[in-house]
């Protein structure tokens, strides 16, 4: 049974991604000598592995990371069955009838991350709210402001990535409920996919200047 601490470091790679051990000791506040302990056990059950990395003169440092196996760690939301089953709606109904369940599922998301973000004005407390929604559905999503003044809305885990990965449609219809849950002021491009290797899932969100589709119109 993995006890409290190893439970945040496990927790610490999914967020942050690779880190040293002595990284690692800093963030969780513990000596360096009991994270590598404990990163020896994890790597012993496959959970964790690592990559030499010479950045500098001297001594590679050694980057730790979670496996396949670290991830699944992590809730999935019954990922196997629900593979299962958008497998046999393709199969019974076809490619249309996998197309109305996932429109019918897009549409009800929809309709319920809009009447959550409805009553907020800034474009910025809006995908802060929905951050807050996608980590409470499992996704372990955070927001920030990059110096330029895009938002980036940033997915640490995916709870469907099995299902995704069976019908990638899914991954689609997210993004078209994230443009149109913020509204037409902004546009959403997701620039790192956990289903093309990244580690996440982030979304730039630029938002447009006023009059900007009037003018595009007119060119």
């Amino acid at each position: 049974m993995q006890d409290r601490t190893t439970n945040r470091m496990l927790y610490s790679l999914k967020v942050a991604g690779s880190q040293t051990a002595a990284a690692l000791a800093d963030r969780l506040g513990v000596t360096p000598v009991a994270v590598r302990q404990m990163l020896a056990r994890l790597n012993e059950d496959g959970l964790v592995g690592f990559e030499d990395s010479r950045e500098s003169v001297g001594r590679p440092k050694r980057f730790w990371h979670l496996t396949d196996a670290g991830n699944g760690q992590f809730p999935d939301n019954h990922a196997g069955l629900t593979a299962d089953i958008l497998a046999s709606v393709s199969a019974v109904f076809g490619d249309a009838g996998l197309d109305r369940l996932i429109s019918h599922r897009e549409t009800a998301t929809l309709n319920q991350y809009r009447a959550a973000l409805e009553p907020i004005d800034s474009i910025e407390a809006k995908v802060e709210h929905l951050a807050e929604i996608r980590s409470a559905e499992g996704y372990m999503a955070e927001t920030r402001r990059e110096a330029n003044g895009d938002l980036i809305l940033i997915e640490n885990h995916c709870p469907i990535c099995v299902a995704a990965k069976a019908c990638q449609k899914l991954c689609r219809s997210e993004l078209d409920v994230f443009q149109a849950a913020l509204g037409p002021d902004v546009e959403i491009k997701r620039f790192e996919h956990i289903l093309k290797g990244a580690r996440r899932c982030a979304y730039r969100i630029t938002e447009k200047q006023p009059g900007s589709s009037q003018l595009a119109m007119k060119l």
